[in-house]
């Protein structure tokens, strides 16, 4: 159980918790939600132990082995499985104590050390590395690689298979979605919805807090506060909950406005002066309550566009991919490309991360130059483009103010301003300050930026232009909730065309009615909803693992015939080694158990020639006690010594082939 009672953690001049009090059980699945910037990351340092309370108590189980997914990425030339292997802190211990018995030709302890490496499942470590790894989105022809040829998104896969490899009664996730796409995300949840420790998660992803967690912990105003239920059923019960608390706060006011009413008026008559000095002392006694102050108050939206074009775009027989570079020819990634897009058509792009949905969207937009085919744009296109890399290209040195009088500039230069676009500075400011960059946040410079308001500051941009194709790569992945609930508003009520990749599957479902499939570099409709693609990505996995399965047996297990005498003697020998080992722990225990027996019995036959001589009646008493604790011992020890020679006897037993 975690137990925090009345704790207050400061981090520099900002407090983070302030008499927090909380309670989790074990077994447990809890998402921690709050604003950016609320603390979230600061409470899970905290129950590492990286971070320690100012004052209050934190309580764990000391036994309690916490995994997290590190978020650093040391340089490392191991193979991927090695890697995540790794991650096994109980299977690396028991390597260590083999090296360790070997260096002192210790036969006891290396005898043990074999034990424990096979409780804790060395024999199939790959394996479970591997798994994860694909289930997470590697393919087979890279579970060898490298770590240090991985991108950034795929290293951060790589510490979260390491640290869903390590066994654990207490995992912290902290946004383990944000570098995963559709297809590792469904198998993730399924994995943790599996994991029977207790689980902690943060996370912006509404569809995938629900799948996950059932308990929710709310970090708000430096205070904890459990809600039971999935998220949604929290924000259900939030609503309700401010909902009663405004409500009593316009009631006061109003009883608060009856007794100055009263006062004011009869205060100075002789008759009443009483009446409204009771007054006065109430309203002096009254519990102030504050007026409700909720976090959900930012909004937007696109404005209508000016023009819809139709068709607003047409390719025909188009191959995307990248052009030549010096003497590398061209890459193709999409093939025999033929679409339409359509005014008021809201089309989600799915497919897993490396099959070409980015490529897709920026040869439609322009950014890339289709290698064949024949792509046509409607007239008066205006198109809203947000790029994955969109919050890198943005100019740290500068300030949200600046970005937008130069993106004004830019489109007046060109003669594409937007119609009604304003082009004074008051107007920017008024305009920047609907998106949260008010006052001096306008003139701070963007590289102070998180990255929240970064993408804040690029949707900003994109209003501006006032599209009538929005075109939107990974919007999400910087957002909180909060802002995720604004931009499902915005583009629910957008007039135009939408055409959106991501991974959050609340945002797609509540956007999109059609949906497009990138896979094996080919694009087709997808004949369903989000339901249908889920269940098509798990059936689809696991054909591939029972496949990729089938292919190791095939590759690890030759034949009989084709193993040679000599193969065949050095693994007989492996499992007569491996067999004894894991007798061993048996075998020591039994003799143990049979030395207490023997014990156990002499102290009883001395015990019962006592409780004859005896004749004084405490002697008797006392000698008859000692008599049944002694066969209570007698009844465990004998019960355990029948199991462990049962457990000897089911190893021989498997070891010999025997039923």
């Amino acid at each position: 159980m975690i137990t925090l009672r009345a704790v207050t953690l400061r981090r520099g001049d900002k407090v983070v918790l302030e008499g927090a009090n909380l309670t989790l059980h074990a077994g447990e699945k809890v998402g921690l939600v709050g604003r950016n910037g609320a603390g979230k990351s600061s409470l899970f340092a905290l129950l590492r132990g990286e971070l320690h309370e100012d004052q209050g108590q934190v309580e764990l189980p000391r036994h309690w082995r916490i995994a997290h997914v590190a978020q650093d990425m040391p340089a490392s030339d191991a193979p991927a499985t090695d890697f995540v292997v790794a991650g096994d802190t109980r299977l690396m211990s028991a390597w260590q104590a083999l090296a360790e018995a070997q260096a002192r030709n210790e036969p006891e302890a290396i005898a043990l050390a074999h034990a424990a490496l096979g409780d804790a499942g060395a024999h199939d470590a790959q394996a479970r590395a591997q798994a994860l790894l694909m289930g997470l989105g590697f393919g087979p022809d890279e579970l060898q690689r490298p770590v240090s040829s991985f991108s950034g998104g795929w290293r951060m896969r790589l510490q979260l298979a390491r640290a869903l490899m390590c066994p654990s009664d207490l995992l912290l996730l902290d946004e383990p979605t944000n570098h995963l796409d559709l297809d590792a995300l469904v198998w993730l949840e399924s994995w943790l919805q599996r994991y029977s420790g207790t689980l902690m998660v943060i996370s912006h992803d509404r569809a995938f807090l629900d799948a996950t967690t059932r308990v929710t912990v709310l970090l708000e105003g430096g205070r904890l506060s459990r809600w039971s239920g999935s998220y949604s059923r929290f924000e259900e019960m939030r609503a309700q909950q401010l909902a009663q608390q405004q409500a009593a706060y316009q009631r006061q006011q109003e009883r608060m406005a009856h007794l100055l009413r009263f006062i004011e008026r009869f205060r100075a008559k002789a008759t009443k002066a009483r009446q409204a000095q009771s007054r006065l002392k109430a309203l002096a006694r009254m519990e102030r309550l504050a007026p409700v102050l909720t976090a959900n108050d930012f909004t937007f939206a696109f404005a209508a566009p000016d023009a819809l074009p139709n068709p607003m775009l047409s390719l025909q027989d188009g191959v995307a991919g990248y052009p030549a570079a010096g003497r590398e020819p061209p890459r193709e990634v999409l093939r025999d490309l033929c679409l339409s897009v359509l005014p008021g058509q809201r089309i989600g792009i799915l497919g897993a991360n490396g099959q070409g949905k980015s490529t897709l969207v920026k040869t439609l937009v322009g950014t890339l130059p289709l290698l064949a085919g024949r792509l046509l744009s409607g007239r008066g296109l205006r198109i809203g483009y947000f790029a994955q890399q969109e919050l890198d290209v943005l100019r740290a040195d500068e300030t949200a103010l600046q970005h937008l009088q130069r993106l004004a500039y830019q489109a007046e230069a060109a003669g594409t301003v937007a119609p009604g676009a304003p082009m004074r500075e008051q107007d920017w400011r008024d305009f920047l300050g609907g998106f949260g960059f008010s006052g001096a946040a306008a003139q701070r410079p963007v590289g102070t930026f998180s990255g929240g308001e970064k993408a804040r500051l690029v949707l900003a941009l994109l209003v501006w232009q006032r599209p009538n194709l929005l075109v939107l790569d990974e919007p999400t992945n910087h957002l909180d909730l909060v802002t995720r609930e604004a931009l499902a508003m915005a583009l629910t009520t957008f007039e135009g065309t939408v055409l959106l990749v991501s991974h959050d599957r609340a945002l797609l479902g509540a956007v999109c009615d059609q949906f497009w499939w990138v896979d094996e570099g080919r694009l087709q409709p997808f004949d369903g909803d989000l339901d249908d693609y889920q269940r098509h990505l798990r059936e689809r996995a696991r054909q591939r693992r029972e496949a990729w399965a089938m292919r190791q047996r095939s590759n690890t297990m030759p034949t009989a015939a084709a193993r040679s005498p000599q193969q065949r003697r050095r693994e007989q020998a492996q499992r007569r080694q491996q067999l004894a080992a894991r007798l061993r722990p048996y075998q020591l225990e039994q003799q143990a158990l049979e030395q207490r027996l023997a014990q156990l019995h002499e102290e009883q036959a001395a015990l019962h020639a006592a409780w004859t001589d005896a004749r004084a009646p405490a002697a008797l008493a006392e000698a008859g006690r000692r008599l049944k604790a002694l066969q209570a011992e007698l009844d465990q020890v004998e019960a355990r010594w029948l199991e462990v020679a049962q457990q000897l006897e089911a190893l021989q037993q498997a070891a010999d082939g025997t039923p």
